[in-house]
């Protein structure tokens, strides 16, 4: 059975909080953002780099419509269908 795979260049997509428009144009609510640095009673900044991670989420849901791809500023996202 053929399945899609994405693929997120972390090395690219360091600010995905304070971006997130490949969030933002999924119809399939494919992606999710993890906080990576917290401290307590501190409120985490967005626009740190590696403060937060893109991850694919439900990634079974993907229609493969590579909008996620055009949209992203830094070129860091791929889907492929195998």
């Amino acid at each position: 059975m053929a399945h899609q795979r994405i693929e997120i260049d972390h090395a690219k997509c360091t600010t995905p909080y304070a971006c997130k428009k490949c969030l933002q144009i999924c119809p399939m609510a494919v992606f999710g953002v993890a906080p990576m640095k917290m401290e307590k009673f501190k409120e985490t900044d967005e626009n740190e780099p590696g403060a937060f991670k893109l991850r694919v989420a439900f990634g079974d849901k993907c229609i493969v419509c590579n909008e996620c791809v055009e949209v992203c500023p830094v070129h860091a996202l791929t889907v492929t269908y195998a």
